[in-house]
């Protein structure tokens, strides 16, 4: 009976905990699809009275739309699947490199890793802004990119698991002629392949996700991201068009979506096997 109680308890704090993060992204949805003046009336009517895809169709196809729609989604997109290939492929290396390889002082060099985890953003922010402007990459897609290149949350996750990782399978490859490298890309990864999907994962929704940086490491409407351009679209053309943000809004959120539909059963996975390690 008690063990009962606990399990209900347990369900009724999830279901909360879903439903707070659920309500505003369902109101979102639901205010896509109202008028101008419906939208901004407000109100607790959570299923639209005039039904409208006016909208959505306004913010693909509209030429009044003066800021290009598909380009921010392609700048936050591209700049999302090179920065986490990068982060996925420098961390991994790295991670290994501490776990498993003889590396001089590796103790201390990950020490230092792990507690850049404790610096803020902020801080680093102004240099990285002055560096970028020096060397002139202001406005590019380099300046979007190379950030977020590595990170030290990456490389301890993958340590984590490359330093459980058994001894006897890279023994045996030793013994089979494979040298580091082989055992590297042809033994440990493919073990790997949920961890390097979970950091995959959190890494791609960082970065598309941003908004500080790219808001000022860009100043040209064709080099924004996609939450950028939301932001120039709220103080803008949609400044009183709520069900049209709402309808961007939407639209931003798909990738993500995707993104997390297709890595579901890894990223459970490589949590879970984060977890035992």
């Amino acid at each position: 009976m008690k063990q009962y109680g606990k399990k209900t308890f347990l369900i009724i704090l999830a279901t909360v905990i879903a439903a707070i993060f659920l309500i505003p992204l369902l109101w979102m949805i639901s205010t896509s699809f109202k008028n101008d003046f419906e939208a901004i009336a407000g109100g607790l009517n959570w299923i639209p009275k005039d039904f409208t895809w006016e909208n959505y169709t306004y913010t693909l196809f509209s030429q009044g739309v003066d800021v290009p729609i598909f380009t921010w989604m392609f700048n936050s997109i591209f700049v999302g699947i090179a920065g986490t290939v990068i982060i996925v492929t420098v961390d991994a290396m790295a991670a290994y490199a501490l776990a498993r390889l003889d590396v001089p002082f590796k103790k201390t060099l990950f020490s230092i890793f792990i507690s850049t985890l404790m610096i803020p953003f902020v801080i680093t922010f102004l240099p990285l802004y002055m560096q970028f402007s020096n060397l002139g990459l202001l406005n590019t897609y380099a300046a979007l990119i190379f950030p977020y290149t590595a990170n030290a949350f990456g490389v301890f996750l993958l340590f984590q698991f490359f330093k459980g990782f058994p001894k006897e399978l890279e023994e045996a490859a030793v013994l089979d002629g494979a040298n580091k490298w082989k055992i590297f890309t042809r033994v440990v990864i493919p073990s790997a392949r949920p961890i390097m999907w979970t950091l995959a994962i959190f890494s791609f929704m960082q970065i598309y996700n941003d908004f500080l940086w790219p808001l000022v490491a860009t100043n040209s409407p064709e080099m924004r991201t996609i939450t950028t351009g939301i932001a120039v679209m709220q103080q803008g053309s949609f400044v009183s068009s709520y069900g049209k943000l709402m309808a961007l809004t939407t639209i931003a959120t798909v990738p993500i979506l995707i993104i997390f539909l297709i890595g579901q059963k890894q990223l459970i996975k490589g949590i879970t096997q984060t977890g035992i390690k």
